[in-house]
Formats: C-alpha cells, sequence, structure tokens
C-alpha cells in the first residue's frame, strides 16, 4: 500500500530542510512527499525548489493561498496517489523506522489510522521548550502526558478511502485536525515504535505567536465559556500560576513564560470573538 507523505508550511524556512532530508532516510522507499505551502512569505518556497531535486523520493509542491493547516493538508490529499496518507508538520524529524512503524498496524487490517506516542521533543535543550512541557503537563523530554491512552482524536496516518469519505478536515484554526475523527465517529489507534521528534517553541516570540493561534478557536459554553477563558489567561491569574509553579518546579524563568503564554491565548480570544476566524 503505498503511502502519501503530506506537510503543510507556512514560513517554515529554518525547519523544512531537517523535515525532508529525514524522510530521505526511511527504510521504506514506497512513498511521495507532497509539501503544501500555505502562502509563506519567507523563504520556504525557494529552499523546497532547492532541494526537490536531491531527495530520494518524489517530492510534490503545491501553492494555496493562507488558509490554514486543514485547508493545506486538504489540498495536498486531492493530489496524493497513496492509499495511505500521513500527515506531518514541518518542525518534525523522523526516526529511520517511523513510516514503517507508523502504518503497520494499518496495512495489518487492524485500525483505520493511527498516532504515535513515541513523539519527542527536540530541542530539549532550550529553557523555553522545556517551559511549554511544563505548561502543556507533559512528560520530560516527549510531548504527551505520562500513562497516554492508545487511541486519540488526532490521526497522523489514514486509510485515503476513510478521508475521502468525509472530505478531509473542516479548516478552521487550532481544532481543524481533531475534525477528522469528528467527521469519522472513530479515533486514532497507537502505532507502537513510530518514533519522531517535534519543536516545541523555543522563543518568547514563537510562544507569543502560537499562544495566539490557540486562542482563536470556539469555547464550550457560549460567552460563559469565553468569559472564564479570558480570566484564566487574565495576568493577575497568570502571575499567580506562573510563581506557583516558578517555585514548584524551581523554574524561575516559567513566569515569564506564563505572562507571554496568557497574552498570547487573551490576545487571540479578544480577536476570535470579534471576527470569528480562527487561526491560520
Amino acid at each position: 500500500m503505498r503511502i502519501s507523505v503530506i506537510i503543510p508550511t507556512y514560513n517554515e524556512e529554518n525547519v523544512i530542510l531537517d523535515c525532508l532530508n529525514s524522510l530521505s532516510k526511511q527504510t521504506i522507499r514506497d512513498f511521495e512527499v507532497i509539501v503544501v505551502d500555505d502562502g509563506s512569505t519567507d523563504s520556504t518556497l525557494s529552499k523546497l525548489n532547492s532541494i526537490a531535486s536531491a531527495l530520494s523520493y518524489k517530492l510534490k509542491i503545491l501553492k494555496g493561498k493562507h488558509e490554514g493547516a486543514g485547508s493545506a493538508r486538504n489540498l495536498g490529499a486531492k493530489s496524493a496517489v497513496g492509499n495511505i496518507l500521513v500527515f506531518v508538520d514541518s518542525d518534525m524529524i523522523f526516526d529511520k523506522n517511523f513510516l514503517k512503524m507508523l502504518v503497520r498496524p494499518i496495512i495489518a487490517g487492524k485500525t483505520k489510522g493511527t498516532f504515535s506516542r513515541d513523539e519527542y521533543v527536540s530541542n530539549w535543550d532550550n529553557i523555553w521548550s522545556k517551559c511549554w512541557n511544563l505548561n502543556e503537563g507533559w512528560e520530560d523530554r516527549k510531548r504527551h502526558p505520562k500513562n497516554y491512552p492508545d487511541t486519540q482524536k488526532v490521526f497522523r496516518a489514514i486509510l485515503k478511502s476513510e478521508f475521502d469519505k468525509v472530505e478531509g478536515f473542516t479548516a478552521g484554526g487550532y481544532n481543524d485536525d481533531w475534525s477528522l475523527s469528528q467527521k469519522l465517529g472513530i479515533l486514532a489507534d497507537v502505532a507502537p515504535k513510530a518514533i519522531f521528534f517535534h519543536k516545541n517553541p523555543d522563543s518568547l516570540k514563537e510562544i507569543f505567536n502560537h499562544a495566539r493561534w490557540v486562542g482563536k478557536r470556539k469555547y464550550r459554553f457560549g460567552l460563559f465559556g469565553y468569559l472564564v477563558a479570558l480570566i484564566r489567561s487574565s495576568l493577575p491569574v497568570s502571575m499567580i500560576i506562573g510563581l506557583t509553579k516558578a517555585f514548584i518546579y524551581s523554574r524561575p524563568m516559567f513566569l515569564i513564560f506564563k505572562v507571554v503564554y496568557d497574552f498570547g491565548i487573551f490576545i487571540g480570544i479578544i480577536n476570535f470573538m470579534f471576527t470569528k476566524r480562527g487561526g491560520k
């Protein structure tokens, strides 16, 4: 069963080449890679064009408007020839057996889609990256909490026939990668030993921008949900939580992290309340 790896990009000039080069080292060879540029304004496209002929696999480069990762993945899936779609991000790098292990349960007929718990932080030496894990409640060096379940909403690989059945993702920002599971009514099953590495935001600018993107989404319980979210991300609450965790975990820089992160969330919520447009 052939595999199509789909990678949405938006201003990823600093990481995209590492991602593509790590895919060149996969132990399986029957796959294509489709990079969908979501309207980048940096040198992402020129870097993609410069490396395309040097890779060990077929690379398709598609261009789209800046409509978010969900729309970019849908565009990539339309030109995919594989029976299995694999969705990864441009700030990931992969163990040589990643694809083989990720799709193995699908090929064996045990499931329609998979994810991996073997997701490690690629920039763990960075203090802000460590603060990100602390804020998310994740295990050290990994991008999941301890005792993570065997199923989840986000598919890393799925049969193309299932994807096409519901016409792909519902584009809209933070929650768009959950929409496939919601529309199909199934969850992704864990694929053991599909090891990969994923970058945490590692500068205050990246932290703010990512948090603002996270904040631009719908909240449960309508206006009440927005008010609760605004209070939780307000400066007084942010300071209290930041100081408490900084003391408990002996990580003083977490206070700065928390204030910047929550300010991004706060701005994102306000923006969404007035525009109703999710993050892209």
